[in-house]
């Protein structure tokens, strides 16, 4: 599940609007926020709502990190964030919650080319 992002493309300096910004770092810290909210998925099958929490838990950390960095990077972030943020499981699509879990990837693939 989304545990499994990658981000071993984060692992260089890179620049945002001129400031170096330690991507290993940030890299760091996303990894945390997003096992932290994939440990959250286990509770989901007992409490519907843990999706939700854990999301916006996870949103509300992301817009955090996001904040310290601009240009293409926070964007990238606040990108995730928005992601993150409203999960919701629709009882009568289920399936559309999983694709927008999934969705994580790609912004996860934001914030590393944004590093690149």
């Amino acid at each position: 599940m989304v545990a499994t992002l990658s981000l071993a493309g984060l692992t260089t300096a890179c620049g945002a609007i001129g400031n170096a910004v330690d991507c290993n770092q940030v890299g760091n810290d996303v990894t945390k926020i997003m096992n932290d909210f994939s440990g959250s998925m286990t509770k989901v099958a007992t409490d519907p709502k843990a999706l939700e929490t854990a999301g916006d838990e996870a949103a509300s950390k992301v817009k955090t990190l996001a904040g310290n960095y601009d240009g293409e990077l926070a964007a990238a972030l606040n990108d995730l964030a928005s992601g993150l943020d409203g999960l919701k499981i629709d009882s009568e699509n289920p399936t559309a919650t999983m694709e927008s879990v999934q969705k994580m990837q790609g912004f996860v693939t934001k914030i590393q080319s944004a590093c690149s």
